[in-house]
């Protein structure tokens, strides 16, 4: 990869393309966060990591007995595979096509020297696609590789099926961005394909919790209706919809079909949009530029309490930032599979509540409003402005502390009351531990963040080790005292008793600490 390029006359294609996957390797800076290459200990955790997989992969297909399974039996399964793949690449394509649209900020550059714009839109849309594909190879490679050894060298036409659904997801991530910037405009295009591909992470937990979802009962039901649907010819072995895995698995003539349809996507997309590719890079330039000022009297309204306009201040920042949002508050979808586990244990009593339902809330809770106050606390624009400013302190850190915690409590409330309708210990005790988490996150980052720029939202774990590692042992040890009291609400041993007290004198004493280490406020 890193000697990729060398070599190649400056400004090829293939020049470009090197340059490309270099920024690739190096972490190319978004936004200046200005990363480097990966070190030592990343780099031997990745190829410990590819031989553990190359292990699995084995200690899997010889339990399977892959070697007796013919191709018409295994096809069906990698196909499913390879479609729910294709759905998270072309999220993760969405967001490399935005990063290569929007962010990277060297395009007006490349666009204004002697190279064609073809080729530009080219190498970067190849670039779009081995990203797309890098961890995906990473991760199915191993079976390739296994099965090569095992006597199935057509299984090497995973490396290809992945690269080719690559490259499909990869051009219609382009043209769908494109498509976007023509209907929305520049800045609604940004915003939408960071939330979905967003999204798409939450989507996969949702999948895993199907069985939660649907409860025993109904999943008991979902195998007799799979069964059925399996004798339908249109899902025969032999099937067309099956053509997809047939290829990742070595058929020739399935192979070269999925090769032939992503090189025909990749130059259909480069010959007839690359214009508009630069026009989208215009839009893109233009998309900061500030707005009209509105027509009539300029109006100053201030509410009557400062404490509610600081309040308000800081939820309206926050509104205007949608991709923070999408990072903070998608974590909300996270509490779909906690939300019918409460409505289908609450009302039954006897039973007793689930301990996954305090935990799970109190969890959700705690983490949501860390990533709040570190937006609200830690990422504050102007903190010389506010400490200069003749308002008090205490008021200001209120307020503050108050708009980070707010909309988890909000977002938990329903809950919770339905809880303590149904079940109303169990729904006590959930809601102690998720007040308890909550207001704990919000003054761990009060008190041990550090002041950082908004957009380094993703990097905040590395950048303050301390108030990471505060967070991570107060939201575990609430998150455990939830689980724990809500499982003697339904009546535990007394060990279960032991092990509550436990969590909660732990989580006070993080609390404590953090108070101990906590930076001054110039005396306010």
């Amino acid at each position: 990869m890193m000697g990729f390029g060398a070599g190649a006359p400056p400004g090829s294609a293939r020049w470009l393309l090197g340059h490309e996957l270099r920024q690739a390797w190096y972490g190319a800076a978004v936004n200046g966060s200005g990363k480097r290459r990966p070190g030592t200990a990343a780099i031997v955790a990745w190829i410990a990591g590819f031989a553990a997989l190359h292990v699995f992969a084995w200690a899997l297909l010889a339990k399977a007995g892959a070697g007796a399974v013919g191709l018409p039996l295994l096809a069906p399964v990698v196909t499913v595979v390879l479609a729910v793949c294709a759905t998270f690449m072309l999220a993760t394509a969405l967001k490399a096509c935005v990063l290569a649209l929007f962010e990277r900020g060297d395009l007006d550059l490349l666009l204004s020297s002697p190279l064609p714009s073809r080729s530009i839109f080219a190498v970067r849309l190849l670039g779009v696609a081995a990203s797309t594909a890098a961890l995906f190879l990473y991760l199915f490679a191993p079976f390739a590789n296994v099965g090569l050894v095992r006597g199935h060298p057509g299984w090497l036409g995973i490396y290809a099926a992945v690269a080719g659904t690559a490259m499909v997801a990869a051009c219609a991530a382009m043209l769908s961005t494109l498509a976007l910037v023509r209907v929305l405009g520049a800045r609604r295009t940004r915003v939408l394909a960071q939330v979905l591909a967003a999204v798409a992470g939450a989507a996969l937990f949702l999948m895993t919790q199907l069985g939660n979802l649907l409860g025993h009962e109904r999943s008991a039901g979902v195998g007799p209706v799979l069964a059925a649907l399996a004798r339908h010819p249109l899902l025969a072995a032999d099937s067309p919809l099956w053509l997809p895995g047939r290829a990742a698995l070595g058929d020739p003539l399935p192979l070269l079909g999925m090769l032939l349809l992503a090189g025909a996507a990749f130059f259909l997309t480069v010959g007839r949009t690359h214009r508009f590719f630069v026009h989208g890079l215009q839009q893109a330039a233009g998309s900061g530029r500030a707005a009209a000022r509105p027509a009539g009297a300029l109006t100053l309204r201030f509410r009557a309490s400062l404490f509610d306009t600081i309040v308000v201040k800081e939820w309206r920042l926050i509104a205007r930032d949608p991709h923070l949002i999408s990072q903070v508050l998608l974590q909300t979808l996270y509490l779909l599979p906690l939300l019918l586990l409460i409505l289908r244990d609450g009302g039954r009593v006897g039973a007793g509540v689930n301990p996954a339902v305090g935990a799970g809330l109190t969890l959700l809770c705690s983490s949501i409003t860390g990533g709040l106050a570190w937006i609200v606390i830690s990422a504050e624009d102007a903190p010389d402005l506010l400490v200069s400013s003749p308002a008090a302190g205490r008021t200001i850190r209120l307020a503050k502390l108050a708009a980070a915690a707010m909309p988890a409590l909000l977002l938990v409330a329903l809950p919770l009351l339905w809880l303590i309708v149904h079940a109303p210990l169990a729904g006590l005790l959930a809601a102690f531990t998720t007040v308890a988490a909550i207001v704990s996150a919000a003054l761990i980052v009060q008190w041990v963040g550090r002041p950082a720029p908004r957009n380094n939202f993703k990097m905040r774990g590395k950048e303050n080790f301390l108030c990471s590692m505060f967070e991570l042992v107060s939201t575990l040890c609430w998150g455990g005292l939830g689980w724990l009291l809500v499982a003697l609400a339904g009546g535990a041993s007394e060990w279960t008793l032991a092990g509550a007290a436990l969590a909660l004198a732990a989580g006070c004493a993080v609390l404590l600490l953090a108070w101990l280490l906590r930076h001054r406020q110039d005396g306010r």
